[in-house]
């Protein structure tokens, strides 16, 4: 029978896990980290931690960036358009052959975060996101891009006459660009974010509205994915494992925060390894470190030490 976790062993093993970070940052926590207990089982198959570039990674050139993944050990990054990386639409087809050959010659798995959204009532501005997701697409799959993340961004209240036909909106557009995404060998993820569409529960029903097996999401790690408040009528309340059951196979991305919050990580990690999810979880915090690399590491161990995988 395994010892149960309280805060107290938590927050001591936190601290001699922050220790070992700063000695090994890189690689071989496992080898240099014993755990005394004799009930203890190492996890040897953790979940893979990558970095979001918002906001720590956001003034980072390309090179910087890709030493500061090499430094910190995270295999996968999410490059968000406009910071300093420099991965844009405007790259040429040669600048994108560069980008695609560094970031494989340095093993680093690369996706990409647009703003598009399908939210708009005006259809002008409509098109011009759908059809800028299409290019930011091509992009992704120049460069070797695994997914490109996408928002809603907003639904009315409910009540509102015109919530529903929003939300068919915002599934048929991003439908068509799932589709786009999977021609090019790329996924489209439609994240938890937005204005009524920060939450699990519409998530799911515009993924029943659109209907489409390319369509993925993001899970963006949200309170009310484990406190149930400001859900929808009928999913008011619903625990972390109910919301989680609704998505679990359309998880393209996980988007997480600071690890000293309140939210249950241990219980989603459980819940994404039990699904057989295979993707990154990844690091978006605010504001920027002053001591990123020393950050980074630090997290990369607690990431590992709540899946008693250290």
């Amino acid at each position: 029978m395994k010892s149960k976790t309280t805060r107290r062993n938590f927050l001591i093993h936190s601290a001699a896990v922050s220790t070992v970070a700063l000695a090994a940052p890189t690689k071989g926590f496992a080898s240099v980290y014993k755990q005394e207990s004799d009930d203890f089982t190492l996890n040897k198959n953790p979940l893979k931690l990558g970095l979001m570039t918002y906001m720590i990674g956001a003034s980072w050139d390309m090179e910087t960036l890709i030493e500061n993944m090499k430094a910190t050990n995270l295999k996968h990054v999410e490059l968000r358009t406009t910071h300093k990386h420099g991965v844009e639409v405007s790259l040429n087809r040669q600048q994108r052959d560069e980008v695609k050959k560094r970031f494989v010659d340095n093993n680093i798995a690369i996706s990409l975060a647009s703003a598009f959204s399908y939210h708009h009532e005006d259809q002008k501005e409509l098109k011009h996101h759908i059809e800028s997701t299409k290019e930011y697409l091509q992009l992704a799959a120049d460069i070797g891009a695994e997914g490109v993340r996408v928002v809603p961004n907003a639904v009315p209240d409910e009540g509102d006459e015109n919530r529903e036909k929003i939300l068919k909106q915002i599934a048929r557009s991003a439908s068509e660009c799932a589709d786009a995404g999977y021609n090019l060998g790329v996924q489209l993820r439609l994240e938890e974010h937005g204005k009524g569409t920060n939450n699990i529960p519409v998530i799911k029903q515009i993924l029943d509205l659109a209907d489409n097996p390319h369509l993925y999401i993001v899970w963006n790690c949200i309170n009310s994915d484990y406190t149930g408040e400001g859900l929808p009528k009928g999913y008011r309340g619903m625990s972390l494992e109910g919301q989680f059951n609704l998505v679990k196979e359309k998880i393209g991305c996980v988007h997480m925060r600071e690890l000293s919050t309140d939210y249950p990580w241990r219980e989603l990690f459980s819940l994404l390894r039990k699904s057989g999810y295979k993707g990154y979880c990844d690091i978006e915090v605010t504001p920027e470190s002053c001591e990123p690399i020393r950050y980074l590491n630090n997290y990369h161990a607690l990431f590992l030490a709540l899946q008693n995988a250290l």
